[in-house]
């Protein structure tokens, strides 16, 4: 049995592998193609949709999870699939270098992180996969090929930076790190129509800008993380443990269950949260500010939307929460990211602006989530391909300029549909469609 982070989607493959690199792979892919079985592949299983689900034969790269090579110089990092972006911020810390940027959770495998176009916030920041130089797959027939920027035509470059999964197996990838920088990150309360309102402002003024504001408030809990040219303030073990596992995840795990059991109260409990929520700074290496831990499960749904577009749709979500009656304990979260060029990414080809909606476990999600992307689809919203959606390939297409050119370069790479299951059957087509 193979379960995700969230324990909402789970399969039983016919066999799960766990090879240790490039020939223990295509040795895997020899015995699916014998059996006449499909193949997935699985990270560290924090995506939210069926992605990684098969009846067929289920590959982890849990075993490849090596830095490959170091080069402090130019600041290019070759590592293997397998290592989660947790263990390789610490490597890179190691040698004075970091990401440019992340998300904030970091337990996600370099290679996972990547096929969904995992990103952080930073509106003149692109998403991880935007940071790969090369990555290195191996194709259904157990060959290994590299596939880099300095390609003469790069489009199968630009297809596999963002490949969901549908292309290749990820052995390894080289990306570009910087020199490692120090972050003062800075929570406040603000006021939600008046941040919204200067939502794009706020994002052009700092490095990485975002908001949460649970449903029923009128008070953005607002993020910034700014560059300072300070040394490291690392939080004792016992601050980290009170804010991070106390009070950011049981204390509110605590509300979440009260909740669900009483959802009358949903909105005095968001707002009590709220209040508690208060102003703190920080001053520290970059990853500890991105990243924090989640011990709250949760279900998500994420769209990207043109940047102008987003202030207005936050506002018809938390219009639509009491309309609808919907009982929502999780807040909505809000990031900017710039534009980049992945044939499969959300923010392909423009400013981009994420929204978030999320539910505890155990409570009904999916009439919240449809509403939802009812309104992202009126704003021309992309979903994001780790959270939970309800789009097809029919009406994703129309999203992406490059559509095609991504089925083409699949239909190349794997042209009997090795790398498929449901999901991609539902969200990329078929083959044969191509």
């Amino acid at each position: 049995m193979w379960r995700n982070w969230a324990g909402d989607q789970r399969c039983e493959p016919a066999a799960i592998e766990r090879p240790g690199g490039v020939a223990e792979i295509a040795a895997a892919l020899e015995r699916a193609a014998a059996a006449g079985q499909r193949v997935r592949v699985a990270g560290s299983g924090h995506s939210f949709t069926d992605a990684v689900c098969t009846d067929g034969r289920l590959l982890s790269l849990e075993r490849m999870d090596r830095v490959l090579d170091v080069d402090r110089a130019s600041g290019l990092v070759r590592v293997e699939g397998g290592i989660t972006i947790h263990a390789l911020s610490a490597a890179l810390a190691r040698h004075g270098l970091a990401f440019e940027n992340l998300g904030d959770i970091d337990v996600q495998t370099i290679a996972g992180a990547i096929s969904t176009a995992t990103h952080g916030t930073g509106a003149r920041l692109r998403n991880l996969s935007a940071q790969v130089e090369s990555i290195e797959l191996v194709l259904a027939d157990g060959t290994a090929r590299v596939f880099s920027a300095s390609d003469a035509d790069p489009t199968a470059f630009l297809a596999a930076r963002v490949g969901v999964g549908s292309l290749g197996v990820i052995a390894a990838v080289t990306l570009r790190a910087v020199p490692a920088f120090t972050l003062r990150g800075v929570d406040a309360p603000r006021p939600l129509g008046e941040t919204l309102d200067r939502l794009e402002q706020l994002g052009e003024e700092n490095d990485h800008f975002e908001l949460f504001v649970f449903p029923h408030c009128d008070t953005a809990l607002t993020r910034a993380n700014n560059r300072v040219e300070e040394p490291p303030r690392p939080r004792s073990r016992l601050s980290a443990y009170a804010n991070d596992v106390l009070l950011t995840n049981h204390a509110f795990h605590a509300f979440c269950l009260a909740g669900r059991a009483l959802p009358r109260l949903i909105p005095a409990l968001n707002r009590t949260v709220t209040r508690l929520a208060g102003s703190s700074a920080r001053v520290d290496r970059s990853d500890r500010i991105f990243a924090s831990p989640r011990l709250v499960r949760f279900t998500e749904m994420e769209y990207a939307l043109p940047r102008e577009r987003t202030a207005e749709a936050v506002r018809q979500v938390m219009e639509l929460i009491p309309r609808c009656g919907f009982q929502v304990p999780f807040p909505i979260e809000v990031r900017l990211v710039a534009g980049d060029d992945a044939l499969l990414s959300p923010a392909h080809g423009r400013p981009t602006g994420y929204v978030a909606v999320h539910m505890f476990r155990g409570m009904a999600w999916e009439p919240y989530f449809r509403a939802v992307e009812a309104i992202m689809d009126e704003h021309g919203g992309r979903p994001h391909w780790g959270k939970r959606h309800f789009q097809a390939a029919e009406t994703l297409r129309p999203r992406y300029p490059r559509w095609d050119d991504f089925q083409a370069v699949r239909a190349h790479l794997d042209p009997d549909g090795r790398f498929g299951n449901a999901y991609s059957d539902r969200v990329l087509g078929g083959i044969s469609n191509v």
